[in-house]
């Protein structure tokens, strides 16, 4: 009988929550993904493992080194080692080893060696994959939680491929990753970009056939995966794409890695480093390298070093208290100079604001490299309520003739559906916006079809436009029914700076009579 998807996440979840005595929601990532992944490497080893000595039946005058020999090259696509090797503690670094050991002390030792062993023994495959693994200390994790958590997953059936598929795998990976995301508010924003944006953004950018894809901030791999999914989706042959990721945190590129590899993607290579001061991937003399398919959702706002001297500096250096346009400039960067395209999610602010960052904008306008600005509605994310938006751009030279030297402005900020923690966008939504960015439009920009686009507003505004307005991008400048609707963000700031500070004036006032008065006691 096939496994469901829901039965395999419900006992998934089962263990999860064995972690609530131990750490926050938040924190169970670190230990799930890792012993989940584990016991899919052990289960399918196992499987194949049974696989060989069925086939090898009656071989017995093989030595041990002719057997290994045949059962890598012909039934194993990794290794699973031994762990204390030559001592009595020796035993195999698989799930159904060390289980039988849970209630003898030292088992997180005993994982840490055994996950250890399978990186050193795969460096090609499995290099750095399980991150720092500082839970399977007995001062973070007790050995009976630890426990209670593997005896919780080992309810689940069996993970090799002949028993579930690698769709319902990743589909359970992904549901782990949605549920922590859930529950643990801001944190999960760090690596988690909820699939409705990530499907949006790589619907616009349409990845082919043997296409590269890269994400400077990779997270836990979603935006990789989905455009696998997309092409394959569509026709294609997802497995052909070459993926790249480049993700800060170590722990949170373990995630990436291991999701990848549950989704049955190989093709793809997830460094970690700060991608502004470190980027990992390069050409042989030094240059940024550069890919097809360039998706993101930078961490908004970020403070940051700005760079001295620095080839993807172009117009300028971002400023320290954001490093927004940085990312933008390191994705330019990235794109091929033939067929590159980009697409990333930041928040309304890159759109107006000056010193700096106006005149990286301007730059990049007057190359003629963005292609569309896109608002989204507010509180889409885990870690943010504000609006944001996604910026389309296409390498130097590449955009269709009817759009270049002009911005396409698509105003999706009222489309969505409530859920429980945010708003959502539906998969209507998401077809409307694609149809918008398809659609062709008249010399004044408007759309030729206007009801062909699900009743969004747009609007193509030549590059001319853009200038007379000082190169502000605010969509409410070039959609008259987003400017109806909206006052102009920058209008809204300064009048809550001036009423601001009338407050805290009338405030003073109040506490100044309050005090000759003789009434204390108040907090200014």
């Amino acid at each position: 009988m096939a496994v469901t998807q829901q039965e395999i996440e419900n006992r998934l979840w089962d263990a999860a929550d064995e972690l609530r005595v131990a750490m926050p929601e938040a924190q169970y990532s670190s230990v799930v993904f890792p012993l989940m992944f584990w016991k899919y490497l052990s289960d399918t080893w196992e499987h194949q493992h049974e696989q060989f000595l069925a086939d090898n039946e009656g071989l017995d005058d093989l030595s041990a080194e002719e057997a290994h020999e045949i059962e890598y090259r012909d039934y194993q696509s990794f290794e699973i080692p031994f762990i204390y090797p030559g001592t009595v503690r020796e035993r195999r670094a698989s799930w159904t080893s060390i289980l039988a050991t849970i209630t003898q002390p030292g088992l997180g030792a005993r994982v840490r060696a055994s996950l250890q062993a399978i990186e050193t023994a795969n460096p090609d495959k499995f290099s750095r994959l399980f991150g720092s693994m500082t839970w399977t200390s007995e001062e973070v994790l007790s050995r009976e939680v630890l426990a209670a958590v593997m005896q919780a997953m080992n309810r689940t059936p069996k993970m090799h491929e002949g028993n579930v598929s690698h769709d319902v795998l990743g589909g359970a990976y992904e549901y782990l990753l949605k549920r922590f995301s859930d529950g643990s508010g801001t944190r999960a924003g760090q690596f988690f970009t909820p699939r409705e944006v990530v499907e949006l953004i790589v619907e616009v950018l349409d990845p082919k056939n043997f296409e590269s894809v890269y994400d400077p901030t990779c997270g836990s791999g979603g935006m990789l995966i989905a455009s696998a999914n997309l092409l394959k989706a569509r026709g294609g042959r997802g497995y052909t794409l070459k993926l790249y990721g480049q993700e800060a945190v170590q722990d949170t590129a373990g995630v990436a890695r291991m999701n990848l590899f549950m989704h049955n993607l190989t093709q793809f290579h997830v460094e970690v480093g700060d991608t502004l001061k470190d980027p990992r991937f390069k050409k042989a003399d030094g240059s940024i390298a550069q890919f097809d398919v360039i998706v993101a959702n930078p961490p908004y706002s970020l403070k940051w070093k700005p760079w001295t001297k620095d080839t993807r500096a172009i117009g300028g250096t971002a400023p320290t208290k954001s490093a927004d346009w940085a990312f933008v400039q390191h994705m330019i960067a990235s794109m091929d100079a033939k067929k590159g395209r980009a697409g990333v999610v930041l928040p309304h602010g890159v759109l107006f604001r000056g010193r700096e960052e106006e005149a990286i904008r301007r730059r990049v306008l007057d190359d003629d490299l963005l292609e569309a600005v896109i608002g989204l509605p507010p509180n889409l994310f885990y870690n943010t309520t504000i609006p944001t938006c996604v910026l389309v751009f296409r390498a130097s030279g590449t955009k269709a003739p009817e759009r270049q030297n002009g911005v396409l402005f698509i105003d999706a900020s009222t489309r969505f559906a409530k859920a429980t923690n945010r708003n959502i966008l539906t998969d209507g939504d998401i077809a409307d916006v694609v149809t918008a960015y398809h659609s062709s439009f008249d010399t004044d920009g408007n759309p030729v079809d206007p009801d062909g686009n699900g009743g969004l507003a747009a609007r193509f505004a030549p590059l001319s436009e853009i200038v007379a307005n000082g190169y502000d991008l605010n969509i409410g400048r070039y959609i008259k029914h987003a400017a109806a609707e909206q006052e102009d963000l920058g209008t809204l700031i300064d009048a809550y700076n001036v009423a601001r500070a009338e407050r805290q004036k009338a405030e003073q006032r109040m506490l100044a009579v309050l005090a000759s008065a003789g009434i204390e006691g108040f907090d200014e």
